[in-house]
């Protein structure tokens, strides 16, 4: 979502009259808070020990290794908000974060507050250096950890714990679009006892629910008692809008984690599951789909896969404290007299024929005016009509919004379903939003796929862009060369052999180098050891590839140099008669070539213009050769020179303009 060139003096300026396009650059400008609630108790300060549990990728457990560090509940938990930590300053460095201890010995509250047993271990902000290095230390010194960490005996209002978060997210962020509570514990029911303070922990839910807070818990169930059973308590205060915008059950359900038998927590599961929840699920543009004339609903649009990037340099001042980003600003000066020019005086032009065009700010306002965002059907074909090299961009997917148009879900519903019956797809006129340049889109319908009650895939719309005729590019030509029958017999026991059953997945693979610069990064802002190398595991497994397909790789490696050795006569020919091609015998006196050249030349005919035409107008000027390309423009006194792409997009022009 953001580039890694170094900073410019224009990218300080804004432009209202820049057509603003769909790429997701508005996600920067969305600020997130996050606050992690980690309950304190005996049960989960219980070590065990981390790795008695680990499994291969088919679910096998790994023979047990040394056993490492003991890894408590908490522990965890903390070790799994450190690694969100990093992940975020990243990815959304302006986003907070913040850590709040319930069920501890001591109190600590900034102000003075009267929460009991509400520890704020990280107060509620963007993360820096010094944050993260003293959590770091905190999971690591045993010492400290204990010392700060200690459970109280007397029991913890949760209340208090919701009252507590609620005036954090009030002053430290209230202005922000998403802000959410991780609440992880493994008490279903800290108030079995006292009804009084179970109403007023719902109330005080309820609070934090109208403030815009989503409460998002993880549930732990500890080994030798009963599973957590989240209707005694947890089910009274977490608030859900009824038919709201985030009601699909992958981003509403509580996460349930559940230890092996020996009470072993998962921590990758963990940092899996919290991730996936820190991750919100932010509209990329709101619009209208109009199905017919007067006929509209709402949706909204998501980006389901952006590349991430290295965040843009900066330039930093380091003369004071405390180094600061330079602040760019850019003064235009007149080139013979140095005066400086003041915007109103700047009038901006295109360059056509030779001649300088002129625009007011009003005309190239109306030029880039193409109407208000709409999705707007004009036709649909069947499913079969959309190619794969139609993708030019990335897709986005589309869903019902009820914010606008009540009964949205429904229209939403019932297209869907039909373009799935029908196999059809939808062609568009989209959008996206005001001064965005219009292109036209292909409405394809995602079936729903779940797989051991988990949701693969949604359902939706996708909306994949469509070429336009000036998109598309001609592709050079090029001869087609096959290998021999011996050397594809080889490679097929290879592929064969290589074969990945679960094919590439995404989630195992990290960016190597994202990954290693922002190590680098890391370790310089944290003081740490820089390491000497990155980690890279897409690089391949050679040892296991020798293993399973070595003695075929070396097999395969002697017939290429068998078929490469042979006579090169009987190789060119044989590559001509697989690829296809006639070609020349060879040569044998050189001195006749040219006039045999020169015959060919001159043996071709010229082109007509209404054959000419007729070629243009089925697109298939690239049939000519280039002789007859050449002809054809001398004729009408153009340029004949050049490569082959460039003399028919010379033809072609010339048609265009007549």
């Amino acid at each position: 979502m953001s580039s890694d060139s170094k900073w410019r003096p224009q990218d300080d300026e804004v432009d209202d009259e820049e057509e603003d396009e769909v790429d997701g650059t508005q996600y920067q400008s969305m600020k997130d808070a996050i606050l992690f609630a980690i309950h304190v108790s005996p049960s989960m300060l219980f070590t065990h020990s981390s790795n008695d549990d680990e499994e291969d990728e088919d679910g096998n457990p790994k023979k047990k290794k040394t056993k490492s560090k003991p890894m408590s509940a908490v522990r965890t938990a903390l070790q799994c908000a450190y690694e969100v930590l990093q992940q975020r300053i990243i990815s959304n460095p302006n986003d907070m974060m913040g850590i709040l201890l319930f069920g501890t010995e001591e109190t600590k509250f900034p102000d003075g507050g009267s929460y009991k047993h509400c520890y704020l271990l990280m107060d509620l902000d963007i993360p820096d250096a010094p944050s993260i290095k003293a959590l770091k230390n905190l999971i690591e010194d045993e010492e400290e950890f204990n010392q700060v960490i200690t459970p109280s005996k007397a029991p913890t209002s949760m209340a208090n714990v919701l009252f507590g978060a609620n005036q954090i997210f009030t002053t430290k962020a209230s202005n922000f679009q998403s802000r959410r509570l991780f609440l992880i514990t493994d008490d279903d029911n800290p108030h079995s006892d006292d009804r009084a303070l179970k109403n007023s922990a719902i109330t005080r839910a309820r609070d934090l629910y109208d403030l815009g807070v989503r409460i998002d818990p993880f549930y732990i169930s500890n080994p030798g008692k009963p599973e957590f059973d989240p209707t005694k308590f947890y089910e009274d205060i977490i608030y859900r809008a009824p038919g709201g915008e985030d009601t699909d059950e992958d981003d509403t359900s509580a996460v349930h984690l559940k230890p092996t038998a020996d009470g072993t927590l998962r921590l990758q599961e963990m940092i899996s599951s919290i991730r996936t929840k820190a991750t919100p699920k932010r509209a990329l543009f709101t619009t209208k789909l109009e199905v017919g004339p007067g006929f509209e609903i709402g949706v909204k649009g998501y980006i389901l896969y952006k590349r991430q990037e290295k965040a843009r340099s900066h330039y930093v001042y380091t003369g004071g404290e405390q180094p600061q980003i330079v602040k760019g600003e850019t003064t235009k000066l007149a080139s013979d007299t140095a005066r400086v020019v003041e915007k109103t005086e700047i009038k901006k032009a295109y360059k056509f024929g030779g001649e300088t065009v002129l625009f007011s700010p009003d005309e190239l306002k109306e030029i880039r005016n193409f109407g208000q965002p709409v999705i707007r059907i004009v036709g649909f074909k069947p499913a079969s009509a959309l190619r794969f090299m139609d993708n030019v961009r990335p897709a986005n997917f589309i869903y019902p919004s009820e914010a606008e148009y009540v009964g949205s879900t429904r229209v939403f519903a019932a297209l869907h379903k039909k373009l799935l019956e029908s196999d059809k797809i939808g062609i568009a006129w989209f959008i996206a939003r005001r001064n965005a340049a219009p292109v036209l889109v292909a409405l394809y319908p995602s079936e729903e796929k779940v797989e051991s009650k988990v949701q693969i895939h949604p359902p939706g719309i996708f909306l994949i862009q469509l070429p336009f005729a000036n998109d598309i590019r001609q592709n050079p030509e090029t001869p087609l060369v096959r290998a021999p029958d011996t050397l594809v017999d080889c490679m097929r026991a290879i592929v064969k052999q290589l074969h990945m059953p679960r094919g590439y997945r995404p989630e195992k693979f990290s960016n190597p180098a994202l990954q290693w610069h922002y190590k680098i990064l890391q370790a310089i802002a944290l003081d740490e050891e820089v390491p000497e190398k990155a980690e890279d595991n897409t690089l391949p497994k050679y040892r296991l590839i020798r293993k399973h397909a070595g003695e075929k790789v070396i097999r395969w490696g002697e017939e290429l140099d068998e078929a490469m050795s042979a006579d090169p006569g009987d190789v060119k020919n044989e590559v001509a008669i697989r690829g296809g091609k006639k070609r020349a015998a060879p040569v044998e006196n050189e001195e006749k070539a040219p006039a045999k050249k020169r015959a060919a030349k001159g043996g071709e005919e010229a082109l007509k213009d209404e054959e000419m035409r007729r070629a243009y107008e089925k697109k298939q000027v690239g049939k000519f050769t280039v002789v007859q390309l050449k002809g054809w423009l001398l004729g009408k006194r153009l340029e004949g020179s050049g490569k082959k792409a460039d003399l028919v997009e010379r033809v072609e022009g010339w048609f265009d303009s007549h």
